[in-house]
């Protein structure tokens, strides 16, 4: 069952849903937890050059669909993807319902990289992200954490370890501390839907 409904419930639990096509519904919550406190974001050197020098313009929301789609095409020596059809009709409906949110980045006309995830209180729970060229999803991830910041967020949910997040800050911490990261984050006033990008990333 992956209604609207359920999946908000899941997540406002520490739980999220991860499977692949054929399989049974599996969800998770990982001990330890990989968590980006938005005050922690590292941006080195080379990503900031990028920012300075992107070509690219960046976009929240206006492509959802599009970004779900890219993030589950096959990558490396995977042919599988967890985001099954299923799936993406769930989060669509999330989308539509003000729940979830894309960030895109462009290049001219092009959806070169990207990342959505779920909004609840002032917390963002990531899910996925693709980068089509060196560093967009990084990009898309820098906008995404300076425009949550100028709205008083104080986290983002990575779920499990990854070297790529790591090196923009990410760190893990326990389930009962992400537990508390919940109770607290949870309750507060998070920006409604649909979301726009307000911020300039490269400063």
């Amino acid at each position: 069952d992956l209604s609207p409904e359920r999946l908000l419930a899941a997540y406002s639990n520490g739980i999220f849903p991860w499977f692949e096509k054929g399989q049974p519904i599996l969800w998770w919550s990982p001990d330890p937890r990989m968590v980006l406190f938005l005050e922690d974001l590292r941006i080195s050197k080379s990503l900031q050059k990028a920012l300075n020098k992107s070509p690219y313009k960046v976009t929240m929301d206006t492509a959802f669909a599009q970004v779900m789609a890219c993030c589950a095409e096959p990558r490396g020596d995977s042919p599988g993807t967890w985001i099954t059809d299923e799936m993406r009709a769930a989060y669509i409906q999330l989308f539509e319902d003000g729940h979830a949110h894309s960030v895109e980045v462009w290049c001219e006309e092009r959806l070169v990289g990207g990342l959505y995830g779920i909004a609840i209180g002032q917390l963002f729970f990531g899910e996925s992200m693709f980068s089509f060229e060196s560093n967009t999803s990084k990009i898309a991830l820098v906008n995404l954490v300076k425009q949550l910041h100028q709205w008083n967020y104080k986290l983002i949910d990575c779920q499990v370890s990854s070297e790529h997040l790591e090196t923009l800050g990410a760190i893990e911490i326990s389930r009962d501390e992400f537990a508390e990261q919940l109770r607290e984050l949870l309750p507060q006033q998070g920006m409604a839907g649909p979301w726009h990008l307000l911020v300039n990333a490269e400063r």
